[in-house]
């Protein structure tokens, strides 16, 4: 038996790892992207992924972004922190990550899926409803979009 307490089981942790992703937009348009590896593999997204040691957050989502879609962006902010734990049925810790979701501008590059991504689209922020996206994507993007529209303080 793992207990929730035990960071160290080979299989499973150590948990939670940080993560970051972001929400970048082009002409009222938010760039997701297509999971082509587990966990989740085939939802949709926003482009992020792990935290190297001694990688800043922000560097961090700006790594992911290019090396999933080949885009460059300016870093705005944060939309939010979130934590993604996922279980198994029985309820075994399968993952946690700490996840900080940065927003932006789109500044150069053609956006293509590359590496981790089967798909990378640029939509409408309103029509998201009906894709099988990862949980609080939704929420995140519209923060996000709610955030870059509020005018500078």
């Amino acid at each position: 038996m793992i207990h929730f307490m035990d960071r160290s089981h080979p299989h499973r942790g150590p948990w939670p790892r940080a993560a970051a992703s972001c929400a970048i937009f082009r002409n009222g348009k938010v760039l997701i992207a297509q999971r082509g590896k587990p966990p989740l593999a085939g939802i949709w997204s926003l482009p992020g992924g792990h935290i190297e040691p001694g990688e800043t957050a922000q560097a961090a989502a700006l790594r992911e972004l290019a090396e999933e879609t080949g885009i460059e962006a300016e870093l705005k902010g944060i939309a939010d922190v979130v934590d993604v734990i996922m279980r198994d049925d029985d309820g075994t810790l399968r993952a946690h990550y700490v996840i900080t979701a940065f927003f932006g501008i789109w500044t150069r590059g053609d956006a293509r899926p590359r590496s981790d991504c089967l798909a990378v689209e640029w939509v409408d922020p309103s029509a998201l409803s009906g894709r099988e996206m990862t949980q609080g994507t939704p929420a995140i993007i519209q923060r996000a979009a709610d955030l870059l529209e509020r005018p500078a303080q």
